[in-house]
């Protein structure tokens, strides 16, 4: 290589560096620019491929203005989700109250400690102690657990605000839901056009199995959860469970991470029973708890559809993964991220063995 190439490789080599950093600042500062937004497009992107069967009949329907009908849907899912949300903070409030009215006034009595616990083993003694002084002097028995409790109220609060933000980023993400579905022709050519550039040949193919595995899973994982949460709600609303919004929260919870949600109503109904005047009601919203706990055996077959069968431990990973990354909002969009991953994985994993199996 003579001094004029190498002069010429030198320069080729600067002006690549220079672009290629360039071009990598432009992205990692879009990237913090639309960091806060990424959770709600996506979300919103699931939502709208999810639901955009039911917007086109709709819109056909409507005499199609499919605008107009996309526009409605987002209103009314907002409203069908803000009216639940400020009547379960209003009933949680009311719930709590006579109990922060009694704590500022200092007229929670709790009775003494029976003989009995002394004689417990291992804890009886500190238990003994403890609930004696909660008895004598509750107040001095806060100040020995102020740590504790100032770290507990942290977490309590960290719950709330976890909720708060979980609901704005849903109302965004509606709202993305809803231009997208009320552009969906320019939306589909550009999502066509991106996968062309990833996958080639196989873009449609991947496309409609991505389409496919979105709306299956949030039918069979997040639309069943849903159910089986308000009409968990429903009932202990009709018996008159306190806090009863809590209680379909983690039902709605244990529902996407494939946990049995009768591991929350369980204990709901037990304390119905053991507080209940009424016997007839008592097994009657028994009954139906066992119903709540077990519709999902029926519903998600149902939803889910064939051809696409998800393994319990992949949604709850992604659902496990998803909270502890962002938080409520994550627990729903990871466990659908990661099913459609794994779906679109073992459909790659098919596609190389059939050569082979051909071949023999």
């Amino acid at each position: 290589m003579n001094s004029n190439e190498s002069r010429l490789f030198q320069k080729n080599a600067m002006e690549a560096a220079i672009r290629i950093a360039v071009v990598a600042t432009l992205v990692i500062w879009t990237y913090h620019i639309i960091k806060p937004f990424i959770m709600p497009v996506i979300w919103g992107v699931i939502i709208a491929i999810a639901v955009e069967p039911f917007i086109a009949i709709c819109s056909e329907a409507a005499g199609g203005r499919r605008k107009l009908v996309s526009v409605l849907f987002g209103i009314i899912i907002v409203v069908a989700l803000i009216i639940p949300v400020v009547k379960i903070s209003t009933s949680s409030v009311k719930a709590l109250q006579p109990v922060i009215t009694n704590m500022e006034q200092l007229h929670i009595s709790i009775p003494p400690p029976p003989a009995s616990v002394q004689d417990w083993p291992v804890i009886g003694s500190l238990v003994s102690k403890t609930w004696s002084l909660a008895s004598n002097n509750l107040v001095e028995l806060l100040k020995q657990f102020e740590p504790q409790l100032k770290m507990a109220f942290g977490y309590f609060l960290g719950l709330i605000k976890g909720g708060v933000k979980a609901v704005l980023v849903f109302v965004i993400s509606i709202a993305i839901a809803s231009a997208i579905l009320a552009t969906a022709d320019t939306a589909a050519q550009v999502s066509k056009r991106i996968l062309r550039r990833f996958a080639g040949e196989k873009a449609h193919e991947l496309g409609s199995l991505a389409t496919a595995t979105i709306r299956a899973v949030m039918l069979g994982v997040v639309g069943v959860a849903i159910i089986q949460s308000v009409l968990a709600a429903a009932g202990m609303l009709v018996v008159g469970v306190p806090l009863a919004g809590l209680w379909a929260v983690l039902v709605l919870v244990c529902a996407v991470i494939q946990l049995p949600a009768i591991l929350v109503l369980g204990p709901v109904a037990a304390w119905v029973f053991m507080t209940g005047t009424n016997t007839t009601t008592s097994v009657i919203f028994l009954v139906w708890c066992l119903l709540v706990g077990t519709s999902d055996n029926f519903l998600k077959p149902l939803f889910m559809g064939r051809g696409v069968n998800i393994p319990m431990p992949v949604i709850l990973l992604g659902a496990l993964g998803g909270m502890m990354m962002s938080g409520i909002v994550g627990l729903f969009i990871g466990a659908v991220i990661v099913a459609i991953t794994y779906t679109l994985f073992m459909a790659w994993i098919e596609e190389g063995e059939e050569p082979e199996a051909a071949r023999n």
